[in-house]
């Protein structure tokens, strides 16, 4: 069963794709796509893409060469979309407050500037885990992007958390997801970099990557597909005027640093 091409490994590659497809389906038709029309396109492009990977890699015409030229191609498109989701998704939550909005992109981008070059610090220093540049540099490109994604990730959340942002479940979900999935990868590239695992190994390492893939997927499903649940009103307790102070106290920096930026 845990074995490469087993009907569980076929499952866990195709499946969480199909279910993707299905997912951006049901965006569009309820036009919840209109919400988050980056991530709509994500889930396209990601599981048209991983699906072409493994038709690829199923195909026997197909060369090794060709096959790893797709899965470049596959992983340099859904980066860039990944990435434009992420900033589509702090852009949405900061909306209401463009100055602390103006404040964020230019911690977020700095950060990214600094994790970039850390992660091809480490990248460069890395010893490859096959002769071969084309396979050894798309390894490396994934931990690179995976990296940079997971500290992008971080700061947001810490960003938000300082400035006690309320955030909506759309862009928590998505944002949960995207970091679900840079913990599982990023936890197998250290035990495959450090342990030197076996071939049988590294075929589990593959298992609990795609595993995690699917994880993420239902994740997506859950937070955009299933409405929040509403209760039956009652009057104002502590929690909501704590609620209401922290808006009134993110209105205050919004307008402080509005009023420092047209000085």
């Amino acid at each position: 069963m845990l074995q490469a091409h087993s009907l569980l490994w076929n499952y866990l590659w195709v499946g969480p794709n199909l279910l993707l497809l299905v997912l951006a389906w049901l965006l569009w038709h309820r036009k919840i796509y209109r919400r988050i029309p980056v991530f709509f396109v994500f889930a396209i492009v990601s599981a048209l893409g991983d699906i072409a990977v493994f038709v690829a890699d199923v195909t026997p015409s197909v060369s090794p060469v060709n096959f790893w030229r797709v899965d470049w191609a596959y992983l340099l498109t859904e980066n860039l979309v990944k990435f434009v989701v992420i900033g589509e998704v702090f852009s949405q939550v900061l909306k209401p407050y463009p100055s602390v909005s103006h404040l964020g992109r230019i911690v977020v981008s700095g950060v990214g500037a600094v994790l970039v070059v850390l992660a091809l610090l480490v990248a460069a220093f890395s010893p490859g885990d096959s002769s071969v540049h084309l396979i050894s540099g798309a390894h490396l490109l994934e931990q690179i992007v995976f990296t940079v994604e997971l500290g992008l990730i971080l700061v947001i959340f810490l960003f938000g958390a300082y400035f006690h942002l309320a955030w909506d479940r759309l862009s928590f979900g998505i944002l949960l997801g995207f970091g679900i999935s840079s913990c599982g990868h990023l936890a197998g590239w250290a035990i495959s970099a450090n342990a030197a695992p076996s071939p049988h190994g590294r075929v589990l390492l593959d298992f609990l990557d795609m595993a995690t893939h699917h994880i993420c997927v239902l994740i997506w499903c859950y937070f955009l597909l299933i409405p929040k649940r509403t209760s039956i009103a009652r009057p104002l307790s502590a929690s909501g005027d704590a609620v209401e102070s922290h808006k009134e106290h993110l209105e205050v920096w919004n307008q402080e640093l509005e009023r420092l930026l047209h000085q």
